[in-house]
């Protein structure tokens, strides 16, 4: 068994020590240690998602999601919830489309207790028939749930009109007929085929220290080091992505009135990212945004309105979503193409890219001020950008921003054909 190998990737006078080591087997130990915290986050990052399923199997992530706190030979699902509340720490998971989190987050002193829950877990996790049956259940009142939501159905379909019926346009939970149809053998497949030590990465932050957070993971999650696992997922689907489609409507009897209009973006590796999301910003990014101003406060359209990004491996979104009264869809709709269509063609004005890199900068630091914001962004560059940058460098390149790159960005993304789609009292035909 070859030695385990420890490098320090930061030491930032703005942040913490970042230091990382990769344990026999492949399974990857990073901490942010910040000695003024008393509270310490981790999280077991699962390079799987919902990109990486099957049709057959589509829903099976996040399956598991639910599954690994069931129960595993050592603790019951109640043993493991008392295990963290019983010290005011607190327990989750979420699925995402290229990665799949387990985390807790405890006093710094309770950081060697929920290692061992998270490796047992991890490790251990029994998956039995009934568990799968009952979660089974969850799952479709969590889908139902969701169904009853509008807000949440029109970003679903905006997925889909934009990446079609492949991994990135599926709803990650799956469909009812699909998580009715998955079974124990399958889930439990792709659990054991996936979550193996080269797979897997834990990441912790706050209060903690490198060597002793090592030590602790290598304890909880001995029974996978070692062993030869899987690489990770390719982040490319074999076909090509279809076409978006132009407008896809969905009737719902509802008060108020979904709308996205948006289109597909860079990836997450395009350099030209800080500088789209300085632009979101201008755009959708607050209550002195362009579209806020527009049209909700000199106009008084809609309640809520703003715009949004997701980045993949090789593709990405930009939206603008608006809630509005129906009989309104067609002017907020119009002044969010007439919005996208000047920032396109005139770019921004240097007040607007003051504050646009003043958002970006000031969200980046507040949003490091607790444990787990700082272990979330320590998986999420491991994972999706394999690489840790500085909270200095990431601040000297937003800074670094010009209003000429913002407008190269804007006239290559939103001079695009724009998707709709709407949820509502309506059906598509009312929008011809």
């Amino acid at each position: 068994m070859s030695r385990a190998q420890t490098h320090t990737l930061i030491d930032d006078p703005l942040g913490g020590t970042v230091r990382l080591t990769v344990l026999p087997g492949g399974l990857r130990v990073l901490t942010e240690s910040v000695p003024t915290m008393r509270s310490a986050s981790v999280g077991v990052w699962v390079g799987v998602g919902a990109r990486d399923e099957t049709p057959e199997l589509a829903g099976v992530s996040h399956f598991l999601e639910h599954l690994l706190f069931k129960g595993t030979a050592k603790r019951s699902a109640t043993d493991i919830a008392e295990a963290i509340e019983a010290v005011g720490g607190e327990s989750n998971a979420y699925t995402a489309r290229e990665l799949t989190c387990f985390y807790a987050r405890v006093l710094d002193d309770d950081l060697p207790m929920a290692v061992d829950v998270l490796g047992d877990a991890m490790c251990s996790s029994l998956v039995t028939p009934d568990d799968v049956e009952v979660e089974r259940e969850v799952i479709l009142e969590e889908i139902a749930a969701s169904a009853d939501e509008p807000s949440d159905v029109v970003h679903e379909l905006f997925a889909r009109a934009l990446f079609g019926d492949g991994p990135l346009g599926r709803d990650i939970a799956g469909d009812p007929a699909t998580v009715r149809a998955l079974t124990r053998p399958q889930i439990y497949d792709f659990y054991r085929r996936h979550y193996q030590a080269p797979n897997l990465t834990v990441c912790a932050a706050g209060g903690v220290d490198h060597g002793e957070t090592v030590k602790l993971v290598s304890e909880a999650f001995a029974p996978m080091l070692g062993g030869a696992g899987v690489p990770r997922p390719r982040r490319h689907d074999d076909e090509p992505l279809p076409e978006p489609v132009p407008l896809l409507v969905e009737r719902h009897d509802t008060e108020q009135a979904h709308l996205v209009v948006g289109c597909r973006a860079f990836a997450r590796h395009d350099d030209r990212k800080d500088a789209f999301e300085v632009l979101n910003n201008i755009l959708g990014g607050g209550m002195s945004s362009r579209l806020f101003q527009t049209v909700r406060e000199r106009r008084g359209l809609a309640y809520t309105v703003y715009s949004f990004t997701s980045y993949y491996a090789d593709t990405g979104m930009f939206g603008v979503y608006a809630g509005c009264n129906p009989d309104k869809v067609p002017q907020v709709r119009e002044l969010v193409f007439a919005e996208l269509a000047k920032v396109a063609a005139e770019g921004v004005t240097d007040e607007e890219l003051r504050r646009g890199k003043g958002m970006s900068r000031g969200g980046m630091v507040l949003s490091m001020e607790d444990s787990g914001s700082r272990m979330n962004a320590l998986g999420r560059a491991e994972l999706l950008y394999g690489e840790h940058l500085s909270l200095e460098r990431e601040l000297a390149d937003i800074e670094a921003v010009t209003a000429e790159q913002i407008r190269a960005v804007a006239a290559e993304i939103l001079a695009q054909p724009m998707t709709t789609v709407a949820v509502g009292p309506f059906d598509q035909e009312d929008f011809a």
